[in-house]
């Protein structure tokens, strides 16, 4: 029985022992909605840091009751997070992402939310092994170091998106907001894949094994979460739910995310990635064949559910950043911790860098022939940068997980860990989102912040197509055609394609308007 319990148990008696905890967490939680309310025309403070904040002044709280032995209410469980509160985070992210801008732009976010974690994860991984043995921190193993090379290559980007404007900024937005999601799906199944290495035999060729197997993973639990999107908009639209109760069609909907997110972890899949494009494909294809009140229902209790999760894990992680036990267990002295905090920090801020700009202009690079497509300003690659160097709860879910049993650790090295990575997302989340208004209000103006963000362009949807009625002559020349265009345009071709395929196959058998219409 922890202190808390104890003085649970002497205020309030034994039998409401369980239900207290629970009770001022939500009581907590609630005080967070109201304060984030009052707080909402203020953009400089959002929901995370909000409940980062509540959650310190309740831990001081509990702290101050227990007379300095404990400052939280309930016990973190890596599994009740990556089971219960990540999956509608993620689901919600691809229900709700703008699919037009997100697709059109998808190569580029592609690049950044899996490219760039491979990158980030290398440097930050390489620094702490070379760094902390410098500063006097030992004991850590490889695994441990690849480990923390994706706890800390994963980002929070929420602060960013809610300074920025979508209707201004259309393409910056969707390239935060898209990587942003992708960001953490790598970050998670990259992490994974570090968990099956032979740390005694790490080679080049147990490196070439960590990247088949992202791949595996990576591509087999798309395509589940894809198969399970495809086969709720069938179910839909061939079953029309709508006509005896639309509360079947959310529940199927909500129910058949979650299926796909528990199968691929049944499968040994990530079940992070198979939940956010289940999202994606719902929202594309399976939201059209819903009532207008089910649609309007799904978006609200897909946030709903998305923000509640959310607000909990930093208010958490307020709480556990005064956690006694932890801080007592780490035997650095106090420059040493400093130390390490800076050299993340730094390393952060360095493997951010490194794949932001030279990715920028590749982007650029690969759409530089592209009619009125924008490119990737300066202002923009800067904004992007600093728009993943917050930290957030998926980082505090995998350091729990790494270094922790159950939120419990009686190893000093793992408890300088988690509290080593409490500080860099309390320090992350604050003072850079703090920093997030002023700096993009300098970088892009309100008169001028939709400059080089003009609308997607609309597909020539006459593109040279290879057909069976045609003479082969023909078809050649139209081949010849369409290698000229991918090498030219690259990613508007492709783009393009795809949204002829999926008005002339995918639309009428899965549901939805094309793509001419609005949607």
């Amino acid at each position: 029985m922890n202190i808390t319990q104890a003085i649970l148990r002497n205020y309030v008696g034994e039998s409401h022992e369980q239900v207290v905890p629970i009770t001022l967490f939500i009581a907590v939680l609630c005080l967070c909605l109201v304060i984030g309310h009052l707080l909402e025309e203020n953009r400089w403070l959002n929901e995370s840091i909000t409940a980062l904040l509540l959650g310190i002044v309740a831990g001081a709280t509990i702290l101050y009751l227990s007379k300095g032995e404990s400052s939280r209410i309930l016990t973190f469980d890596e599994k009740l997070f990556f089971i219960y509160l990540l999956p509608p985070i993620i689901f919600n992210a691809g229900f709700q992402v703008k699919k037009k801008q997100f697709f059109h732009n998808f190569l580029t976010i592609m690049l950044f939310g899996v490219t760039g974690v491979f990158i980030s994860s290398s440097i930050v991984a390489a620094g702490s092994w070379w760094m902390f043995p410098k500063c006097g921190f030992h004991g850590l193993t490889i695994r441990d170091y690849l480990s923390i090379g994706t706890i800390f290559s994963s980002t929070d980007t929420v602060c960013t998106l809610q300074v920025l404007h979508q209707d201004e900024t259309p393409l910056l937005y969707s390239l935060v907001f898209g990587e942003g999601v992708v960001n953490d799906a790598t970050s998670i199944v990259l992490f994974n894949s570090v968990q099956k290495i032979n740390v005694d035999k790490f080679t080049a060729h147990a490196a070439g094994t960590i990247i088949l197997d992202f791949l595996y993973l990576f591509f087999t639990s798309t395509c589940l979460g894809v198969a399970a999107g495809l086969l709720a908009a069938l179910i839909l639209k061939g079953l029309y739910f709508g006509k005896h109760s639309s509360v079947r069609e959310v529940a199927l909907m909500m129910l058949m995310a979650y299926l796909s997110y528990m199968l691929a972890e049944l499968l040994d899949l990530s079940g992070i990635l198979t939940v956010f494009f289940s999202g994606v494909i719902m929202s594309h294809y399976a939201w059209h064949n819903v009532t207008e009140s089910s649609r309007i229902t799904t978006r609200h209790v897909f946030a709903t559910m998305s923000f509640i999760a959310e607000t909990f894990i930093f208010l958490y992680v307020g709480m556990d950043a005064l956690d006694m036990e932890k801080w007592k267990m780490s035997v650095l002295s106090f420059w040493t911790s400093i130390g390490i905090y800076s050299i993340l920090i730094f390393l952060i801020l360095v493997g951010r860098a490194a794949f932001v700009f030279p990715l920028s202009m590749l982007s650029n690079f690969m759409n530089r022939r592209a009619q009125s497509t924008s490119s990737i300003t300066a202002h923009h690659q800067t904004v992007i940068w600093w728009a993943g160097l917050m930290r957030g709860a998926v980082s505090i879910a995998l350091a729990f997980k790494q270094f922790t049993h159950a939120g419990v650790t009686l190893d000093p090295n793992n408890a300088t860990m988690v509290t080593t990575t409490i500080v860099v997302v309390l320090f992350s989340t604050v003072v850079f989102g703090f920093l997030t208004k002023p700096l993009i209000s300098f970088l892009l103006p309100h008169s001028n912040s939709n400059i080089g963000d003009p609308k997607s362009p609309r597909e020539n949807m006459r593109l040279p197509m290879l057909s069976f009625d045609e003479s082969a002559t023909t078809n050649i020349d139209r081949a010849k055609d369409n290698i000229t265009m991918l090498i030219e345009r690259p990613v508007y071709t492709v783009h393009s394609y795809w949204r002829r395929f999926d008005d002339a196959f995918m639309r009428p058998t899965f549901g939805g308007p094309r793509s001419s219409d609005p949607c």
